[in-house]
């Protein structure tokens, strides 16, 4: 398949993109929120436009109430989010929780708070400081008709705000994923501020007691389920850092095109010519590779779990080094709180580590090929 867009697709980008520099502007979501200290990170009244405009309903299928778009549509919309740094519950909630419970009887029952801009969901995958969900410890009991959960999850976006989350914890029966309601009795969530000032949580289960319909999927066949939601996720996660490392570039290119030194347009010196289209050329190849993910993801090819591993670590690397060639080709005033582009800094380090930074994702394919 073409790595380009449908005339449909970019359709779909021209709106997303409007709709993100106007009301998902930094000044007006993310500089908004974080100074006024706001528990969520995110304004709720954003949320619900973005069900209006139809974006929380592009994974979810016609037959359930969304627009039955695939990962392609998505990170289209992940993209514009990443350019202007919209502070939302689009990733984890309309792409990586929906993904999890497509084809579960729990869509019924959450899919349409999602689609109405009503419902935030989070992931508690992570235990330690680093992604690792091949080392999950977290027990799940059977207890009476269900199960009673007990261990601790940390890095869970958005868990503060969450009417539910996917924890995912380890049964006799092997690993099984349950949503747990918010305010589930024996459950402390302590919400954490990031460095990008989304805010994250720390939340401890002891004995939290849920029912057997809070199983998402089957006893046993949490890694299916598990493995859905993760590979949503790191596509998705890639999609928005090509945003930042996008927006970053952009802003920076701006920048050599304004500011003189020695009488000259530091834009001509020829150093920075250098660095400028090497970035550019870098950021095309992360474009090009979550792409492709992405199509693969939507055609359900067996290639696809490789490319999402490529996607995430090369995006990460060419937004990483968008942000940190920002910064040093702004100077000193790239660290002040007054130029946007040390936020773009805050925000690609937090998205290099949710779902596994690139030395994770070069790890993994190392392993897929016998290594």
């Amino acid at each position: 398949m073409p790595l380009y867009h449908t005339d449909d697709q970019v359709m779909l980008r021209d709106t997303a993109r409007g709709f993100m520099a106007d009301e998902g502007a930094i000044a007006k979501q993310l500089r908004h929120w974080r100074d006024k200290q706001c528990k969520d990170g995110f304004g709720h009244g954003l949320w619900k436009q973005f069900a209006e405009m139809g974006f929380t309903g592009i994974l979810i299928d016609e037959a359930d109430g969304g627009l039955g778009l695939g990962h392609v549509e998505a990170g289209i919309v992940l993209e514009e989010i990443g350019r202007n740094l919209t502070p939302s519950p689009f990733l984890m909630t309309a792409v990586a929780f929906v993904e999890a419970v497509k084809g579960t009887v729990l869509k019924d029952r959450w899919f349409p708070g999602i689609l109405s801009g009503d419902t935030v969901a989070a992931l508690a995958i992570d235990e330690g400081p680093k992604h690792r969900p091949d080392a999950i410890e977290m027990r799940a009991e059977r207890s009476g008709n269900g199960f009673k959960l007990s261990g601790r999850k940390q890095f869970v976006v958005q868990g503060a705000s969450a009417d539910v989350v996917l924890v995912a914890a380890e049964t006799d029966d092997g690993l099984t994923l349950f949503a747990v309601e918010k305010g589930a009795g024996g459950l402390e969530t302590e919400g954490v501020r990031l460095a990008d000032s989304s805010i994250g949580a720390r939340m401890t289960f002891d004995g939290v007691e849920v029912d057997s319909d809070a199983v998402v999927g089957e006893v046993g066949g949490g890694h299916e389920v598990l493995d859905r939601a993760l590979r949503a996720g790191r596509t998705g996660a890639a999609a928005e850092l090509v945003g930042v490392g996008t927006a970053s570039m952009d802003m920076t290119v701006d920048y050599l095109k304004q500011r003189k030194q020695f009488g000259r347009l530091i834009g001509e010196f020829q150093a920075l010519q250098f660095r400028a289209a090497h970035l550019y050329s870098e950021l095309e190849v992360a474009r090009a590779a979550t792409l492709k993910a992405q199509q693969l993801l939507d055609e359900g090819a067996p290639e696809a779990e490789a490319m999402v591993s490529v996607a995430k670590a090369k995006a990460g690397r060419a937004s990483l080094l968008a942000v940190q060639e920002g910064v040093q080709m702004h100077g000193g005033i790239g660290m002040t709180d007054e130029y946007d582009i040390g936020l773009y800094m805050k925000r690609d380090r937090v998205l290099n580590e949710l779902f596994g930074d690139p030395a994770f994702h070069a790890d993994r394919l190392a392993r897929m090929n016998g290594y």
